[in-house]
């Protein structure tokens, strides 16, 4: 059964055992203070480490770059250390993973910035429509809406790739197998990205090439320090969350996958319109995204295990990434093999809390 979606596939540096991928899941479950992986984080991947690649939840690359409470974090020696438990536990289990790398930009708030600052973007404009989640001055836990953002000055974006590099050089000595440079979903890569939140005049705004700019430099950053068979890239053309419009959303994300192919980056992660609405991709653009990117393409967005066994057998897709289906089915490529029905997920223990809709879901074992 699913003998596509169950076959082993090359991905850059990795064979993977499965084409079977766990997308990147935002749990809220990191250590305090600090927001440092735990040994609960531990057991939950090393759960799930029969997936062929697990992605990481989205992970901050500075305290600048957080929008959650309670996300993890990897820009100091503790979140390194935590996440160093968390990989070998994983390895321990013969799976694979990679850290996704994070900056919010301006979905954040002074609350989760330091000193109460207001977050950055790539121009001063707020995502009115946007929450997000902080811990108040009384210690209560909240979703707010957004700060105001302050934009970034040209000579700032130095910095923004410094995180992204340095971030890669702690994933890579945590043990992680590959990285994830995230430009998707409405975040900072994203909306620099996107025509209506990128206004800028200098060289990171305007043409296409020049909106793209950040995003390829934080690639060229991770490629620099682990190697583009160890990099991989999540794009989300048609996202509509975050007050994301982008007029170039197909022409942006082409562009994209010729110069990763270029790069010769590991994957390529297409994050389909789900969650947050937008217009559905056609099959015709996914055939014009396989053209654009040889390596491993990923798509993600609500696919049985049947849709994603058909889209790799078409051609189409090397891979396909699960979320919800992995929040509650930590075996999930046996359950696939086997024909099994799935675990339902428990929605109001998605984010934040114990191992209770974390650790507790059953296997079939």
């Amino acid at each position: 059964m699913y003998d596509h979606l169950l076959s082993p596939v090359k991905a850059g540096a990795l064979t993977l055992s499965s084409r079977v991928i766990m997308a990147p899941l935002t749990r809220s479950r990191a250590g305090q203070p600090g927001d440092v992986p735990t040994d609960l984080n531990a057991a939950y991947y090393a759960q799930r480490a029969g997936a062929g690649l697990i992605v990481s939840e989205a992970t901050q690359i500075s305290q600048q770059g957080q929008g959650y409470a309670w996300t993890p974090g990897i820009y100091t020696d503790e979140q390194e250390a935590g996440w160093k438990t968390v990989t070998a536990a994983v390895h321990a289990q013969g799976g694979r993973i990679a850290a996704q790398l994070w900056h919010v930009g301006r979905i954040s708030h002074p609350l989760l910035q330091a000193g109460g600052i207001d977050p950055v973007a790539p121009s001063a404009l707020i995502a009115a429509s946007s929450k997000c989640f902080v811990v108040q001055a009384d210690g209560t836990p909240a979703n707010v809406p957004t700060g105001a953002p302050r934009a970034l000055a040209t000579g700032e974006l130095p910095g923004i790739i410094a995180q992204y590099r340095q971030a890669t050089i702690r994933a890579k000595r945590a043990g992680f197998d590959m990285v994830e440079v995230h430009a998707a979903n409405g975040y900072l890569l994203q909306q620099f990205l996107s025509t209506n939140t990128n206004q800028r005049t200098d060289e990171y705004g305007g043409s296409l090439e020049n909106r793209a700019r950040l995003a390829l430099e934080a690639v060229d950053a991770a490629i620099a320090e682990i190697g583009a068979e160890r990099v991989g890239v999540r794009l989300s053309p048609h996202f509509v969350g975050h007050d994301i419009a982008d007029q170039d959303a197909e022409a942006s994300a082409l562009y994209l996958a010729a110069e990763l192919q270029r790069r010769g980056i590991a994957y390529l992660h297409i994050a389909e319109p789900d969650w947050a609405g937008g217009e559905e991709l056609t099959d015709a653009f996914r055939r014009q995204l396989r053209a654009a990117f040889g390596g491993l393409l990923i798509f993600c967005g609500g696919y049985s295990a049947a849709e994603g066994d058909a889209l790799i057998a078409s051609g189409v897709a090397d891979a396909i990434a699960f979320g919800r289906p992995y929040l509650a089915n930590p075996d999930l490529v046996e359950r696939f093999r086997a024909g099994a029905e799935l675990n339902a997920p428990d929605q109001s223990t998605f984010y934040g809390g114990g191992a209770h809709g974390y650790t507790d879901y059953p296997t079939l074992a």
